[in-house]
């Protein structure tokens, strides 16, 4: 065999194998990566363990119970914008904003994933449509209570550490936290992290479903890498970038997903490092969904205090 037909069945392989990749990945449920990419993911950590606080709260019928939990938004159930303010105070916490207002019907984009309604920070893009709004109000009830869902409150809260373990899906640099496949919660029937913990389960029930959660990663932005952070759950979520809110999933709901494509966020400076943080409230009985799925390589950053938090 010549040297030509030799070289083009090595090329022909190269691509055939290429292709298998991308369809495991594809029927995995993650975005595949291309041929130049696989040596990259298979340098990747197979998982990423970051550690964050959670925070566990009596419901509001109970003695010493916070009045946003187990509560029904005087609106309706249903997804809520606007609870937060775009930006995060001089602590690093979510600032109240207003009671909210109920989502009619999703912004997304050209690929019909759900995004967050639009910013002036968040580049829009050909294809993006625009959802809508209702007038209800009610998935909060004021600035003072809304403060104690992420600060360690004596005689409100009670809080520990905990992992969360995301895990690479194979053949690609997609990062997963599932709980329906995460073997700490196989036994729990959804994201429970203080069953029997904290200040116990909820009244009549085998589950603590009034809990907030609170994550501090950073990350290195790579430009036109693909870099997203899809978060698929219930209750309230809010995940902000450099400060800035990028996801707005509040109220009291079923599961909702929405996604953040950080080459929308044009202030980002290739190479550089950025804070990404998260937070989560489960506040209604009777179900708690929790799936993160990103192309970010996360790291740890310092974690605020949780000792000596019980009254």
């Amino acid at each position: 065999m010549n040297q030509s037909k030799q070289t083009t069945r090595k090329i022909a392989s190269l691509v055939l194998l290429a292709g298998c990749a991308s369809t495991v990945a594809t029927l995995a449920g993650a975005s595949p990566v291309s041929a130049s990419g696989m040596s990259q993911a298979q340098e990747l950590p197979e998982s990423i363990t970051l550690t964050g606080v959670v925070r566990d709260f009596r419901e509001k019928n109970a003695e010493g119970g916070h009045p946003d939990f187990e509560r029904r938004p005087s609106g309706g159930f249903g997804q809520y914008i606007g609870m937060v303010s775009d930006y995060l105070d001089d602590d690093g916490k979510p600032m109240f904003n207003s009671t909210g207002l109920k989502l009619g019907s999703q912004w997304r984009d050209a690929n019909n994933q759900n995004i967050i309604p639009s910013k002036d920070y968040i580049a829009s893009r050909e294809g993006d449509q625009a959802g809508s709004l209702r007038s209800n109000e009610g998935a909060l009830t004021t600035p003072e209570n809304f403060k104690q869902w992420f600060r360690n409150t004596p005689g409100v809260n009670a809080a520990k550490q905990l992992d969360l373990t995301l895990v690479r899906q194979p053949g690609s640099n997609v990062y997963t936290f599932d709980d329906k496949t995460a073997v700490e919660y196989e036994n729990t029937g959804g994201f429970f992290p203080v069953n029997e913990d904290l200040y116990g389960n909820s009244a009549g029930n085998n589950k603590n479903f009034h809990f907030t959660f609170e994550l501090q990663t950073q990350f290195v932005y790579e430009r036109d890498a693909g870099l997203e952070f899809k978060f698929v759950g219930d209750d309230d979520v809010w995940v902000f970038i450099d400060g800035r809110l990028v996801i707005d999933i509040g109220g009291v709901h079923s599961a909702v997903t929405q996604t953040i494509d950080l080459d929308r966020l044009d202030w980002l400076e290739d190479g550089s490092s950025y804070t990404l943080s998260f937070f989560f409230a489960e506040r209604h009985r009777t179900q708690s969904n929790f799936r993160i799925e990103t192309t970010l390589k996360l790291r740890n950053v310092e974690l605020p205090p949780t000792a000596a938090l019980y009254d």
